[in-house]
C-alpha cells in the first residue's frame, strides 16, 4: 500500500530518531492492519516515522520510532529484552549514500513495499525520494517486521527491524522483565508474508535479527 502524505516533513533529520516500547497510540497519517496467524498487527506511519502495535496469544507489543521526548532512547544499534514476556529485538543502521544512489534505493523500496499486501508507505510533498515505508512478516511462529526511514536531504537512509518471538517461561524470566501493558489493537487483514525480502541494505552487515 503506497499512500501519499498530506502533510509537511515532521522530523527532518535522522540524527533526531528515537526508539521507545510501550507508548499508547500515537496520532497516525496512515494505517495498515493485518492479521498474520494469531498476531494482529497494526502498522503506523507518523510523520517521517512510525509505530507498530502488535496483539496475539496473550502479548502486546507497542514499538514506535520517532521524534518524541519522554520514554524513549536516541536510536539504538540494537536491543534484545522481553516484552510481555516474549523475546523482542530490535536493531537499527543509518546509511550515507550520494543523491543518485539514494534515489535509486528509494524507488525500489517504494516499489516493493507498496506491491505488498503487507506493506505500507507514505512518501511526502516536495520529494518522491522522502518517505517512511514498513514490512511485516511472520516466519516460523516469530513476527516481524522492517522500516526504512528516508532522508534525502541529508542522503541518509535509516533501516530497522524488529523481531518479536517466543514467550519465555516465568521461571525465567529475569526479575520484573516481561510484565509491559502494551494496550489493545484492532483486528484486520488475513495472510502470511514469504521469508527471503531484500532490506535494502549493503555493505557493512547490520545487526542480525534471528526472525527476518
Amino acid at each position: 500500500m503506497l499512500t501519499t502524505l498530506k502533510t509537511a516533513y515532521t522530523d527532518t533529520r535522522a540524527a533526531d530518531l528515537a526508539w521507545g516500547l510501550g507508548r499508547e497510540p500515537l496520532p497516525a497519517l496512515a494505517v495498515l492492519d493485518l492479521q498474520l496467524h494469531d498476531f494482529a498487527v497494526q502498522l503506523r506511519l507518523l510523520g517521517a516515522s512510525h509505530q507498530v502495535l502488535l496483539e496475539g496469544e496473550g502479548s502486546r507489543c507497542s514499538e514506535t520510532v520517532a521524534c518524541m521526548s519522554g520514554n524513549s532512547t536516541p536510536l539504538p544499534l540494537g536491543v534484545s529484552t522481553l516484552v510481555d514476556g516474549r523475546e523482542y529485538e530490535f536493531a537499527a543502521r543509518v546509511e550515507e549514500l550520494s543523491q543518485g544512489a539514494f534515489a535509486g534505493r528509494a524507488q525500489e523500496l517504494l516499489a516493493l513495499v507498496a506491491d505488498h499486501p503487507h506493506g505500507l508507505a507514505g512518501t511526502f510533498p516536495g520529494s518522491p525520494n522522502a518517505f517512511t515505508a514498513l514490512l511485516a512478516q511472520w516466519n516460523e511462529g516469530t513476527v516481524g517486521w522492517r522500516t526504512w526511514h528516508a532522508y534525502p536531504q541529508e542522503g541518509r537512509l535509516v533501516t530497522t527491524r524488529t523481531c518479536v518471538g517466543a514467550r519465555v517461561p516465568a521461571a525465567l524470566r529475569p526479575p520484573g522483565a516481561g510484565g509491559l501493558d502494551m494496550g489493545g489493537l484492532p483486528g484486520g487483514l488475513p495472510g502470511g508474508l514469504p521469508s527471503g525480502l531484500s532490506d535494502g541494505l549493503s555493505g557493512e552487515a547490520a545487526p542480525q535479527v534471528p526472525c527476518v
